[in-house]
């Protein structure tokens, strides 16, 4: 099969520095250096050259594996400059051609990982103690100035040509796609109406109207850039509490088997139903009771193997397999184990511990937006306790079986399910709130009935009393009830319930990144599929070939 955008190739996530083709990372003591030079010969996809520094996914899955190699394997980084490896070019943003060749399906998934990686960046400066810093060494277009928004800090060379600018708008009729709009009003405190000009002003501004708009924190000539630079990371540094004398540790290379329609990690698998559009998820529990010394495990730490596989599969199923609609969520193992590294992750102060759940956290947080129908299965030898409680609260539905399987081992024990102190806060969604506390939004009553009941194992009555689970049924009719359920599912427009669970995931208060991915799943995805920029007359098409958009100019 020919690789093109419309067939794309099966995408991998996982990588490793000594395989990256657009960035390089040097650190010098605290300090971390970030540059992007992008090979223009290095699409993931054929049909495009990757130009100014624009970017296509390939690109942005190093980036990503670089931000989480900085907070793992290098815990004495606490500043990160982030710059561009040509002259007078930061960023070009995403590469248009290859937006404009791309299904709509590639456009969508390619706009909400990139996304995700921005968040990323900004997590692990309020979370991690390390501050990213925008040296903008050149003009940062589009994504490339989106990619500046994520950083705590954005400085650019005031040189008469370098600018800011978010061109999508007038240039190509679509929205830009990781956050621009919605970060520069509420997270740059830019006035509306400025920002409205800005948006609408493909050149953008240069330093000192960028710098008195709030559209960077400084504007600065070439020959004091690199002190200014060198300045703002060394108070970067000394505001930091990362550990200056820690050992960091190494991300290995994931130990994946794909065999037919079976994916296996360690901790981690999933069966493949593509007759019935089904991803089964079984993520099990350690083996072992914690070690006294977390770092020492490294990346074989269970909590961090888990979670490095569970953000694998959730990201290979996303992009390379759309077909299937319903993700079937379990939890395998022994509670008690999986309550004890609860408990630790809970409970202990210590820079890669913190590591590990900010990125259980982030993880958890992909599946909150990914755009499948999520049904955590509850029955005897279910492990949904503590930090796997949190599947089972993600999901749009739980399903739990009354007692056992009798025509299978009635001398097995009945399921129940254990939320704890962590449930109530360590890993919260982009709404800021925890899934229990969303899921109770505004009944406090029944939240505060569900915390009374932290550590104790609820069984099927008592988890249907405290409305933790959606269904509860005996052995009789469990497994025709689940069956009726996922056909049903299956069944329904895949578009409107990507709508539906987006809205219904998200109770309670907007943050910037609900904004963001909402306004992403929304207004992104349908300005991607009208005429006015996808068609073959539309903006994104004809960008580049000196021949503006044929608009339908009504408004919907």
């Amino acid at each position: 099969m020919t690789v093109t955008a419309e067939t794309p190739p099966m995408v991998r996530f996982a990588t490793s520095p000594d395989r990256y083709r657009h960035w390089t990372l040097t650190v010098d003591g605290a300090v971390a250096t970030v540059t992007l030079r992008v090979d223009e010969q290095g699409g993931l996809v054929p049909g495009y050259e990757l130009k100014m520094n624009s970017y296509d996914l390939g690109v942005d899955i190093e980036l990503y594996d670089l931000v989480q190699r900085l907070r793992f394997e290098h815990p004495e980084v606490a500043a990160v400059v982030l710059t561009g490896g040509l002259d007078r070019m930061f960023c070009a943003g995403a590469n248009i051609r290859m937006l404009a060749q791309s299904s709509h399906a590639w456009k969508v998934n390619f706009c909400k990982f990139t996304n995700e990686t921005r968040n990323g960046i900004e997590d692990a400066t309020e979370h991690s103690g390390q501050t990213w810093i925008a040296a903008l060494n050149g003009t940062a277009a589009g994504g490339g100035y989106e990619l500046a928004l994520a950083c705590d800090q954005i400085v650019l060379v005031d040189d008469g040509s370098s600018a800011v600018s978010l061109p999508e708008v007038p240039l190509l009729g679509v929205l830009p796609g990781t956050g621009g709009l919605t970060r520069v009003v509420e997270k740059r405190h830019v006035r509306k109406d400025r920002a409205d000009l800005f948006a609408t002003r493909p050149e953008g501004f240069r330093g000192k109207t960028a710098l008195a708009w709030g559209l960077v924190d400084a504007a600065v000539t070439r020959n004091a850039f690199g002190e200014e630079i060198a300045r703002r990371a060394g108070e970067a540094v000394r505001r930091s509490r990362r550990p200056s004398d820690a050992e960091g540790v190494a991300l290995t290379p994931l130990d994946r088997k794909d065999e037919g329609d079976t994916i296996t990690y360690p901790y981690v698998s999933a069966l493949l139903d593509r007759a019935n559009r089904r991803a089964e998820i079984t993520v099990s529990g350690p083996h072992d009771a914690p070690p006294a010394g977390p770092s020492a495990q490294g990346a074989a730490y269970w909590p961090l193997a888990m979670t490095r596989a569970l953000d694998d599969l959730v990201l290979h199923l996303r992009t390379n397999e759309p077909d299937l609609g319903i993700w079937v969520l379990r939890a395998a193992g022994d509670h008690d184990r999986v309550l004890a590294y609860d408990d630790q992750l809970h409970t202990t102060d210590d820079w890669f511990v913190n590591e590990v759940r900010l990125y259980y956290k982030r993880t958890l947080k992909r599946l909150d937006v990914t755009s499948r129908s999520l049904i955590a299965v509850i029955e005897p030898g279910s492990a949904f306790a503590g930090l796997l409680a949190e599947l089972a609260l993600a999901a749009d539905r739980q399903y739990m079986l009354e007692g056992v399987y009798e025509d299978r081992d009635d001398d097995a024990t009945p399921a129940t399910l254990v939320l704890t102190p962590a449930n109530d806060g360590d890993y919260p969604m982009g709404n800021g709130l925890s899934r229990l506390r969303s899921r109770f939004w505004g009944n406090d009553a029944d939240l505060d009935a569900v915390r009374a009941r932290l550590g104790e194992p609820l069984d099927a009555a008592a988890a249907t009393e405290l409305g933790l689970v959606t269904v509860a049924l005996d052995d009789i009719d469990f497994e025709e009830e689940l069956r009726i359920a996922f056909e049903e599912r299956a069944s329904l427009s895949p578009d409107a319930l990507t709508g539906m669970e987006a809205n219904h995931r998200f109770a309670g208060p907007e943050t910037l990144e609900t904004k963001i991915f909402g306004r992403l799943t929304a207004w992104q995805n349908w300005i991607f599929i009208r005429p006015n920029a996808s068609g073959p007359d539309g903006a994104l098409r004809r960008y580049g070939t000196g021949r503006k958009g044929d608009f339908d100019l009504g408004r919907v």
